[in-house]
């Protein structure tokens, strides 16, 4: 018998709660074995009631729950945004998913905005340290509002924090294969260790010392001014990126650029090896909330549905996820897509069409 995996779904804010739908679309199309149940949490209910994560969310998520797959958060009606910091970011921190993952891959050489790039050479995986750093939110502030005011804001990084997020980015690239077939060779490991001497020493030393146990996988150390400069030069030769959670998440949105923008980036937020939760992970695009494009069938969902794909591959589901991974690629070759990678179709639209695909239908 086949029992199904349980997803909450957490559409969120803005055009989280357009794409999602559609998503949800595209894995019932490719019979996936999964039930959904659905959640309120949000600047909606947030405005209504103040509540941002009941008591017991996030424990109840882990323990009855298979995988978590997330919209967008951020509303305007909400200025502090609290809600998307103790969501999104509590999500995140409480149930430990350490390691974000986001794979860029490039499916038209039309959607990438450098000269010469084909699909085969923007097939890389930035794995982002999801828990430390900066995004601690410790620090202070002192005499504020005066000429003398001092900001000080904190960048955390623990011996178990580093050493986990490297390990898992070794392993890996040794379990996983590109696009072609071919395997995954390289660990490239992003600091600014000549600045930050003390935090970027300890992902030094970690990376060798870890690195040392892999001695099939090369290892590759680059600055992040470097690194940035060598993905808007030319992205061919990258394969899997391990860094800190500040440079993750701006290189992550850089690399998101190399594949026709952030409506195509999925990520996933993982805790490699756990065993002591049912919940694999929480699954979200990470295009953000958009709010002047909600409810007007214009946001671009198949980042939605490719993150989807890549919750339904952790599930086990490898089958089902490739079905909608190649008719998310046959939607970009016939431009069955939203006007920002070059269609001319609404999103709702775009959603039936590669729901139909997956089905066999169109």
């Amino acid at each position: 018998m086949n029992v199904k995996k349980r997803i909450a779904v957490i559409p969120g804010d803005g055009i989280g709660k357009d794409v999602i739908p559609e998503a949800l679309k595209a894995m019932e199309a490719a019979g996936a074995a999964v039930e959904f149940a659905h959640f309120d949490w949000g600047a909606d209910r947030y405005l209504v009631d103040k509540t941002t994560v009941p008591a017991d969310g996030f424990a109840m998520l882990g323990r009855e729950f298979d995988a978590t797959f997330v919209g967008a958060f951020g509303d305007p009606r909400v200025p502090s945004n609290i809600h998307a910091k103790e969501i999104l970011l509590g999500m995140r921190s409480k149930m430990d998913l350490y390691a974000n993952v986001r794979p860029v891959r490039l499916l038209d050489a039309e959607l990438c905005p450098l000269k010469g790039i084909e699909p085969r050479d923007v097939d890389f995986v930035v794995i982002r340290e999801n828990t430390e750093g900066v995004y601690g939110d410790l620090g202070g502030v002192f005499k504020q509002g005066t000429a003398d005011e001092v900001a000080v804001q904190e960048d955390v990084n623990t011996r178990k924090g580093v050493e986990r997020v490297i390990r898992y980015a070794f392993e890996f690239c040794t379990a996983s294969a590109k696009a072609d077939g071919s395997a995954r060779r390289r660990v490239l490991m992003c600091d600014k260790s000549n600045a930050m001497t003390h935090a970027g020493g300890l992902w030094q030393r970690v990376f060798k010392e870890v690195g040392a146990g892999y001695p099939e996988i090369e290892k590759q150390h680059v600055y992040v001014d470097a690194l940035a400069m060598q993905m808007v030069r030319d992205p061919r030769g990258l394969d899997v990126i391990v860094t800190n959670n500040m440079f993750g998440d701006i290189l992550t949105d850089l690399a998101a650029a190399l594949q026709g923008g952030m409506g195509m980036a999925a990520s996933g937020n993982l805790h490699p090896g756990r065993t002591t939760e049912r919940n694999i992970g929480m699954f979200e695009p990470v295009h953000g909330s958009a709010p002047p494009l909600a409810g007007k069938n214009v946001a671009n969902p198949l980042g939605a549905i490719l993150t989807a794909a890549m919750m339904l591959g952790h599930l086990g589901m490898s089958a089902k996820a490739g079905k909608i991974e190649a008719a998310v690629l046959e939607a970009v070759r016939r431009r069955k897509t939203t006007s920002d990678i070059g269609g001319a179709l609404g999103m709702r639209e775009v959603g039936e069409w590669v729901a139909e695909r997956i089905a066999g239908v169109s």
